[in-house]
């Protein structure tokens, strides 16, 4: 780094003045890091003035949040630009616990946990501890909960820190995808560059999750279409194991109530029983899911929620992958914020 201290580029992007950006954008003012800027990057203009903080707007990038973070990243003067939803505030210490992993050369980006903020209501919160737990979250808990550090490939951009040169290296998001734009990024930034993405628990930030349940089943639903549609057209950092769970578990589940209009051939009668187990399994899993929840969160009624969120969510999901997994390319769909 050419300082010890580089400008930092916190860059957020919305529709225009909302609710959450006047809960979070006071956060900043805490920062204990002594050089940044904030951009906010809207639709529509925003009159507000605040310190630090710059307010751009484009009318021609409605519901492109991908374009949106292109374009602030072209006016940002940071050396580092570190990219944050508009429902999401900063741990005081955000910055400067990441800013110390970009001494290494070899890493071009940093991310850190998006957990639930303490305001949050409870169906917000269990949509959280969902994502949070091993039987919701699978292989991606870390995004949710702080674990231990390690070298990631593939990293949401709510709370996404990069260096500004290479980011612009490699032409920044690629605008025609939402979402997944982020994974998008992430495999562009290993391979093309063959940089290192870290990831640091205390590079912290308390995100607002989509409440359960049709908000959340939304959100999921288009996440897993993206990436069955990525599984297949751009595997590297998309076509591992666990993101083929919850499709297979969604044709189990729905197909396995046709054994039941078979012949009971010795064949059918064992494959009700596989899926009988299969199931029974599952509902152990979640109690085991649940009592892990309320060891976490102390909360018997946010575990409650999380019983209830789990299973649709899984199969909503699941089927949305196999859909996006069979679709054309998904390169030119701009979603909806929901």
């Amino acid at each position: 780094m050419k300082r010890q201290w580089p400008l930092v580029s916190v860059i957020i992007v919305c529709e225009g003045w909302n609710h959450f950006l006047a809960e979070t954008l006071p956060h900043y003012q805490e920062l204990d890091y002594p050089n940044f800027e904030v951009i906010v990057f809207s639709t529509e203009p925003i009159r507000h003035q605040l310190p630090r903080v710059r307010f751009l707007h484009d009318e021609k990038t409605r519901h492109q949040p991908a374009l949106k973070r292109d374009l602030a990243a072209e006016a940002a003067r940071g050396d580092i630009l570190a990219f944050i939803d508009d429902d999401a505030y900063p741990s005081p210490e955000w910055l400067k616990m990441a800013i110390r992993h970009f001494a290494d050369e070899q890493v071009v980006a940093v991310g850190g946990p998006g957990v639930n903020p303490p305001q949050a209501g409870a169906l917000e919160k269990a949509a959280g501890w969902i994502s949070a737990s091993p039987l919701g979250g699978w292989g991606q808990t870390y995004r949710f909960i702080p674990q231990r550090q390690r070298w990631v490939d593939d990293y949401p951009s709510m709370n996404f820190l990069v260096r500004r040169q290479d980011f612009l290296r490699v032409g920044g998001f690629d605008s025609l995808y939402y979402p997944g734009e982020d994974t998008k990024l992430c495999l562009d930034l290993t391979q093309k560059l063959k940089k290192k993405i870290f990831y640091d628990p205390q590079v912290l930030v308390y995100h607002h999750k989509r409440p359960l349940f049709r908000r959340y089943l939304v959100q999921n639903g288009r996440f897993g279409r993206h990436r069955g549609n990525f599984a297949r057209f751009l595997p590297a950092n998309s076509r591992r194991w666990f993101y083929f769970v919850p499709p297979l578990f969604a044709l189990g589940f729905f197909g396995g109530w046709l054994l039941w209009l078979l012949p009971k051939w010795p064949l059918i009668l064992f494959l009700r029983r596989i899926y009988e187990f299969t199931l029974g399994l599952y509902a152990v899993l979640l109690l085991a899911n649940a009592l892990w929840v309320v060891r976490k969160s102390h909360s018997v009624k946010i575990a409650f929620l999380t019983i209830l969120g789990i299973l649709p969510m899984h199969l909503y999901y699941g089927l949305q992958f196999i859909r996006g997994y069979f679709s054309r390319r998904l390169n030119d769909t701009y979603g909806r914020a929901e």
